[in-house]
């Protein structure tokens, strides 16, 4: 039986990319975005096993409606991929709402869905919930504050989510996925940044993290010495970076 994901926030970078990864796996997928053009183009470049479906995360009530429509459209979900977020990374709108629009997207939007996903997977005894964070999740940052303290969020919201997993009568696998910089609109134009990988290499790795079902994984895999690097750095020295 073809397997059915649904990757919330398909339209651009590692989750348009990890659309088609999977669909060249053989699975159906479920594509959701907020740039209806996006979505239509990848239908039409998919053409087969493919569902779209518009959604903004961060209309809390209508996000959880539109992803079980588009469960019901494709006769259920397997699989369920969190990728939907946004950065302010040295943009001009900084500030309180510029914050808060980030914690919108990225947090609530995140785990609005997550609950949703997770309470699906226990009613029909199996499916796997996969969050894609982020490296920067790890550390905060001054030049991107929400961002980086929104990704430490998702990382220990599914780590609880993994721990309640492991005590369900389900089958559910919970997955955190950490890239490092990744081409994406999120990348595109920003200088001094290392380690740059295509987001086709990174939508393979995270393909088969997913196909494995891991509990952490780094993307790409030499950003896990980073991780390792930064749990080693007392807080005085990145108090004074």
């Amino acid at each position: 039986m073809t397997k059915k994901v649904a990757i919330i926030g398909a339209t651009s970078g590692i989750g348009r990319a990890l659309a088609v990864e999977m669909h060249n796996r053989g699975y159906t997928i479920g594509a959701t975005g907020r740039r209806l053009e996006r979505l239509q183009d990848l239908k039409q470049q998919l053409n087969t096993r493919i569902y779209t479906q518009f959604m903004d995360v961060t209309e809390l009530d209508d996000a959880v409606h539109k992803l079980d429509q588009l469960k019901k459209d494709m006769g259920g979900l397997d699989i369920i991929v969190l990728n939907a977020g946004v950065s302010n990374y040295q943009k001009d709108s900084v500030g309180r709402q510029a914050d808060l629009h980030v914690i919108d997207v990225n947090v609530r939007g995140f785990a609005n869905l997550a609950s949703y996903s997770f309470n699906l997977f226990e009613e029909q005894g199996h499916g796997h919930i996969v969050g894609i964070s982020s490296v920067a999740g790890l550390f905060g940052w001054g030049l991107n504050i929400p961002y980086n303290a929104s990704k430490s969020f998702v990382n220990t919201y599914l780590q609880g989510y993994r721990q309640k997993a492991n005590h369900s009568d389900a089958d559910i696998y919970v997955s955190t996925i950490m890239p490092g910089f990744v081409e994406s609109e999120m990348t595109e134009g920003k200088k001094d940044l290392f380690w740059v990988q295509p987001t086709e290499k990174a939508a393979t790795q995270i393909g088969d993290a997913i196909e494995r079902k891991k509990n952490e994984v780094y993307i790409t895999k030499r950003w896990r010495l980073v991780g390792w690097f930064v749990k080693l750095v007392p807080n005085w020295v990145w108090n004074r970076m």
